[in-house]
């Protein structure tokens, strides 16, 4: 993500014009926050749908979603306009699961915790997909799918709130101050979890043979 586009961010009367409901104005921030919410679908996206779904079809059904919900956005006075829209554009994509997936393959109906967020089998998954996307030709196919399942083991020996802060940090980029609103923690919480978190994976990393992926 480039830093032109971190720095973007709806006005505060951007803001207060979605409060009331203004379709057209939620059409212009939406398209601020455009790449920070794909960044998001793009590494909640299920490896398994990669091919038949896009990532910007994803975003465009999120949008859509908040045109329609944008009443809900003003009844949550405390709620910051981009988690908001992250937490829909999250949603729309619980549903892509369950239509392309079904319970079976995944069990989408408990993607999402009871607090919110994603639940934790479900960040391991996408943490360990993305931490091996470098192994991508069909002569790494083997080494991939044995470092999977080393990976995930060595993810869940984490905490599930240490999982999350890193997917929030690291993979869907948001700052600090954003993933202690989203995980109802305190600034400094979030910022010692996650470089208490940081550290871990990258222990977790040098003890599985074969991943010479490095992790910055």
């Amino acid at each position: 993500m480039s830093s032109s586009s971190r720095q973007r961010e709806a006005t505060d009367e951007q803001v207060s014009a979605v409060r009331e409901g203004d379709g057209k104005v939620l059409a212009s921030v939406f398209d601020i926050y455009r790449e920070r919410l794909w960044q998001i679908i793009n590494f909640r996206l299920d490896s398994r749908l990669r091919g038949r779904v896009d990532a910007d079809d994803v975003l465009q059904e999120a949008y859509l979603d908040a045109q329609k919900r944008i009443e809900h956005f003003k009844e949550d006075s405390a709620q910051s306009l981009f988690i908001w829209l992250r937490l829909i554009a999250n949603q729309t994509l619980i549903d892509v699961h369950r239509r392309h997936l079904g319970t079976k393959a995944r069990d989408v109906s408990r993607e999402r915790s009871i607090s919110g967020q994603w639940a934790s089998e479900s960040t391991t998954f996408s943490l360990s997909s993305h931490l091996l996307g470098h192994l991508t030709s069909p002569s790494q196919a083997a080494l991939r799918a044995e470092l999977s399942q080393q990976l995930m083991l060595a993810l869940d020996s984490m905490g599930p709130l240490d999982r999350e802060v890193l997917a929030l940090r690291h993979f869907e980029e948001l700052s600090n101050s954003e993933t202690a609103k989203v995980l109802e923690l305190s600034e400094q919480a979030a910022s010692l979890r996650y470089v208490r978190a940081l550290g871990r994976l990258k222990q977790v990393l040098q003890r599985i043979p074969g991943f010479s992926e490095g992790f910055q």
